[in-house]
């Protein structure tokens, strides 16, 4: 895979209608965790850790930070986090797939200097299972 640009990694939110892209994003990341189960014993072989195959939560989350740039997606954002709602979301990686499922947004954080723009940093957390297409 050759490199790619990070403004082609898009966040995008259910409105209702259609997958709307969360617009004024300048930074994003995607990170995925798995819960280990330790199993391990005192007849465990040579005192190695074991863990039990295919158990544990798996989770995603999405982080984001930007500036308010697009009233539709700042109010689907706003209207979704005050809510408290799960929304339908993707998160499309350039030439790798596209992620598809349920989030909740847990943090949303607006910030502002007297002599620059308002920014904002949103926190999302897989709310159910996940699908992955590759591209």
């Amino acid at each position: 895979m050759a490199a790619q640009k990070g403004k082609d990694l898009l966040l995008k939110m259910h409105d209702g209608t259609q997958f709307t892209t969360v617009a004024g994003l300048r930074s994003r990341t995607l990170a995925f965790n798995a819960q280990s189960v330790d199993v391990t014993h005192s007849e465990s072989a040579g005192r190695w850790r074991e863990l039990l195959d295919g158990a544990g939560v798996k989770r995603a989350s999405v982080s984001g930070s930007g500036v308010f740039k697009d009233a539709a997606s700042d109010a689907l954002v706003r209207q979704t986090f005050f809510s408290g709602a799960l929304a339908s979301c993707q998160v499309v990686i350039p030439d790798f797939g596209t992620i598809t499922g349920p989030f909740q947004i847990t943090a949303l954080e607006i910030a502002a200097e007297h002599d620059r723009e308002v920014t904002f940093d949103l926190t999302l957390e897989s709310a159910g299972e996940l699908a992955f297409a590759a591209l």
